[in-house]
């Protein structure tokens, strides 16, 4: 119960459902917190900002003159007997707020506090800040934040005393920032609990949306569990509605078609294998069951017959010619079937045909040979392999047309980057179902004349092999009681 229990919630995590909504929720969580952080920042400033001004305007409400006044008195510029008067009849301080301090710096830099008992106490900049903030032709609007001898911050403005042109001092007003900072706490305790509601709200409202969105990958990966190798004809939908999953579902087709084939292709390569291993034992048991029956005849006596031994050892050689034969070819298709290493060179194609005439006449016998070849056209090509493919077909040729009314037709043509070879003649030609055949290993149309000419079935077979080994292409035309065709397609010299 306990692995179980950890596998689902291993699995709970690496899902892709789970792993979007975290991560989702995260930058959610992100995003809240920088909003937080500025709206703190930004909110701050306009509290302090606004308070700035409204303590400006309190302090532009100040008679000028009766603080120049006041000034005067407590720094002695007036006759004792009119100080007297005047403290008598003054009322008192100016600033009563508790959380407000008040206090004047005179041309000199003495400082003064206006504030009473139950104010703050002003914080005080030193003599040659103050003296800076005199001497400046045009008085420096906004706020500072100063923190007093009790280690409270002030938020403090200044006012110069007098007209701009004759300045007798500075006024300088301040408050404390507690009730500020208390508002900006509250109003971020607010964002911070509003943030996680809407962080709740938003995993209630994730959860059937991604489930609702995942839904055609689900669907994938149902449909992938019942593909195996014998059912690869399962293919997606490419039409859900999602990009990106449609993009998959199309590749997953497309590698489902080329499994398909290449499944196909397989059982058809073992199916050939088998028929081949098939053919090659019963090509190879046949001379040698002839071979072995000869021996036998000899063994019994027939040997001590003149007559009887020259017939038996020229059977036995024939088989053995047959059998030698069958073996080259094999492992010539062996070779043929690796990476074949040809020794390729720039030849003249016609040249070589023309070479080839006087054997090819030879093989024909009494039939009719036409020749219709172009001059002056040259393949990359190996020669004794290409003598060996015109040999073939041409053989073919002959060993299906009659040796009185027999025809056959040699023609070497080129375009601009391809060279065609044709062989024709004019025998029974071939139905559909030997045509789709007649590459086959070991396939012979005509079991019965090919047996006794002694092929095997892998002339057409190692011409196709050699023809695609150069890089061409063969293919075969027949309609049965005309003839048929034998098409050698190779690139001209330059083109590969």
């Amino acid at each position: 119960m306990k692995a179980g229990g950890k596998s689902r919630r291993k699995y709970a995590l690496r899902s892709l459902r789970s792993q979007l909504l975290a991560r989702t929720l995260l930058i959610l969580a992100l995003l809240l917190v920088l909003i937080g952080f500025l709206q703190y920042f930004l909110m701050k400033d306009f509290l302090y900002r606004s308070r700035a001004e409204a303590m400006d305007t309190q302090l532009n409400s100040i008679p000028a003159d009766l603080l120049i006044k006041d000034s005067q008195e407590q720094s002695g510029a007036t006759a004792p007997q009119e100080q007297t008067n005047r403290r008598n009849n003054r009322p008192g301080p100016f600033l009563f707020w508790p959380d407000m301090s008040l206090a004047s710096i005179d041309i000199d830099g003495t400082f003064q506090s206006l504030s009473n008992e139950n104010g703050l106490k002003p914080p005080r900049l030193t003599t040659e800040q103050y003296h800076a903030m005199q001497q400046s032709k045009r008085m420096r609007h906004g706020y500072q934040l100063i923190t007093d001898a009790q280690g409270k911050e002030q938020l403090v403005v200044f006012r110069p005393l007098g007209p701009p042109d004759r300045s007798s001092g500075l006024l300088q007003m301040g408050v404390s920032t507690n009730s500020m900072q208390e508002q900006l706490i509250n109003q971020l305790r607010t964002f911070i609990l509003l943030s996680l509601i809407a962080l709740a709200i938003g995993l209630a409202l994730m959860l059937p949306v991604l489930r609702r969105t995942l839904v055609p990958l689900s669907r994938m990966v149902e449909a992938v569990k019942r593909i195996d190798a014998g059912n690869l004809a399962e293919r997606f939908d490419a039409e859900q509605g999602q990009y990106e999953v449609d993009r998959l579902a199309v590749s997953f087709n497309g590698m489902l078609e080329r499994l398909e084939h290449s499944f196909a292709a397989e059982r058809e390569l073992q199916m050939q294998m088998r028929r081949f291993i098939a053919d090659a034992s019963h090509e190879l048991r046949t001379p040698l069951t002839s071979i072995h029956g000869f021996l036998e005849v000899l063994l019994r006596g027939a040997a001590s017959n003149p007559k009887q031994l020259q017939s038996a050892l020229e059977s036995m050689y024939g088989e053995s010619k047959r059998m030698n034969k069958l073996v080259s070819d094999l492992l010539l298709l062996a070779k043929l079937d690796r990476t074949p290493e040809l020794k390729l060179e720039d030849m003249s194609l016609d040249a070589l045909l023309l070479e080839m005439k006087p054997q090819l006449l030879m093989l024909a016998g009494t039939r009719k040979v036409v020749f219709d070849m172009t001059a002056g056209i040259r393949v990359l090509a190996e020669g004794d392999k290409i003598k060996q493919v015109v040999l073939n077909l041409f053989h073919n040729a002959v060993q299906h047309t009659d040796m009185e009314r027999g025809v056959i037709q040699v023609n070497l043509s080129a375009g601009k980057k391809l060279v065609d070879i044709q062989i024709r003649d004019n025998g029974p030609g071939m139905s559909k179902e030997q045509l789709e055949r007649i590459f086959e290993r070991f396939y012979r149309g005509d079991e019965s004349r090919t047996r006794s000419s002694g092929g095997a079935g892998l002339g057409l077979a190692i011409t196709q092999s050699i023809v695609e080994a150069h890089g061409g292409n063969i293919t075969a035309e027949s309609t049965p009681g005309t003839g048929s065709v034998f098409k050698v397609t190779l690139p001209l010299a330059g083109t590969v």
